[in-house]
């Protein structure tokens, strides 16, 4: 498979546990302020990194899980920055799915733009500098939002959220193709 497929792929199993979960419970997420995205999208970062540097999980629940998490999360915090917060869950699925095929339809133009000028550089990347990479967007993200979203010269929160976005669809990616090989050669 090519990056650009393996991206679909990855999108798949992203958005199956967004469209179950808002089906579950709705578009709750539509309270949350932007500034909440952000830290929710970091405690599953930090869980990564405390995984990737334990080597051990007390929850039964490992890294690719949280990395799914932190796409969906990231598309949410894009959609509540265009849209705002609401005081209740007033987004039907229909709309919060369109909404989400439309911004992972952005990352992923993005990631093919920036992935033709950097050349594949991620797959040569450790999958921990990808946990550390969403680290510092985060906090790059936290500061721009106690400058109240201004900057000089940095880009906004929106572009940190794709940038978290794709460097968790590169980490699934690196998942699944380890599993695949594992998987083939344990035939």
């Amino acid at each position: 498979m090519n990056t650009e497929q393996e991206f679909d792929k990855a999108i798949e199993a992203c958005r199956d546990i967004y469209t179950k979960k808002l089906h579950d419970y709705g578009a709750a997420w539509r309270i949350m302020r932007p500034s909440s995205i952000t830290d929710q999208i970091f405690i599953k970062a930090n869980r990564i990194r405390s995984i990737e540097i334990k080597k051990e999980t007390r929850i039964d629940e490992g890294i690719r899980p949280e990395l799914i998490g932190i796409v969906n999360y990231s598309i949410i915090g894009l959609i509540q920055l265009d849209y705002g917060h609401a005081d209740e869950a007033d987004m039907d699925t229909a709309t919060a799915t369109k909404l989400y095929d439309r911004y992972m339809q952005k990352a992923k133009e993005l990631m093919i733009a920036k992935n033709h000028d950097y050349d594949e550089a991620w797959r040569s990347m450790r999958s921990s500098s990808y946990t550390d990479l969403i680290l510092m967007k985060l906090y790059r993200t936290k500061q721009i939002e106690d400058n109240n979203n201004k900057t000089l010269i940095s880009e906004g929160i929106d572009a940190n959220y794709m940038d978290m976005l794709n460097y968790a669809m590169f980490g699934i990616i690196k998942m699944d193709e380890a599993a695949i090989s594992e998987e083939n050669s344990n035939k």
